[in-house]
């Protein structure tokens, strides 16, 4: 029997992939997913929150509240998204998740708790203090883990970005999250948008069309 990967093309900033989180958790129950940061905001795309900003995230996060049921909290919408100091910024996340991922195989643990720092606690999760709080919350090791994003941050972390685009590229996905089904080295595109807000529809339709390798 084969085995299947799902490919999850993300980045931590990006509202959607919020939404589409709780269909990454019951995926995770069932298959490997492997995950791919694509560097939405980064380097000369991170932004500094400003009331036009703001504006822009707002009407977007109306749109996934509505399609995907996840909360956006008060901090995050009265806090955040008012706090002029902070930066969106994917960089530090992306190394974040790429050591929580070496140092104890929770990448997608930590972007799922990163999400909710940012989306519903409205914390500034492009800080590596908060990070590391973070990665301390999901129970990994502190120091192992702020080793490991000394060893990831800068090039490394590029070049994990660098190899998200070029699969994009293969894909032909064009944003975030995108994901792709990896059988016998042959690539299915999967339409996430279809299933937001209906995770129970998502894993019938993964066990109606794939072999899912259960995990033990």
């Amino acid at each position: 029997m084969s085995v299947s990967t799902l490919h999850y093309i993300y980045d931590p900033m990006c509202g959607w992939c919020y939404g589409a989180e709780p269909l990454i958790e019951a995926a995770r129950a069932v298959t490997r997913i492997e995950a791919h940061a694509g560097g939405m905001m980064m380097g000369p795309q991170r932004r500094p929150v400003t009331p036009e900003l703001r504006r822009y995230v707002n009407e977007a996060d109306q749109r996934i509240a509505h399609l995907s049921g996840q909360p956006f909290g008060a901090a995050y919408k009265d806090g955040l998204l008012n706090d002029t100091g902070a930066v969106l910024d994917s960089e530090p996340p992306i190394t974040a998740i790429l050591a929580a991922e070496q140092v104890a195989s929770q990448g997608l643990e930590l972007l799922a708790r990163l999400q909710k720092a940012h989306y519903v606690e409205g914390r500034r999760v492009a800080e590596r203090q908060v990070l590391a709080d973070l990665a301390a919350d999901i129970g990994i090791d502190r120091d192992a883990f702020e080793r490991a994003c000394d060893d990831l941050a800068g090039p490394a972390t590029k070049e994990h970005v660098v190899a998200t685009r070029a699969l994009m590229n293969r894909l032909g996905a064009t944003g975030y999250p995108s994901m792709a089904l990896e059988r016998d080295g042959a690539f299915t595109r999967i339409e996430l948008a279809p299933y937001l807000g209906r995770p129970d529809a998502w894993l019938e339709f993964l066990g109606q069309h794939f072999t899912i390798r259960q995990e033990v």
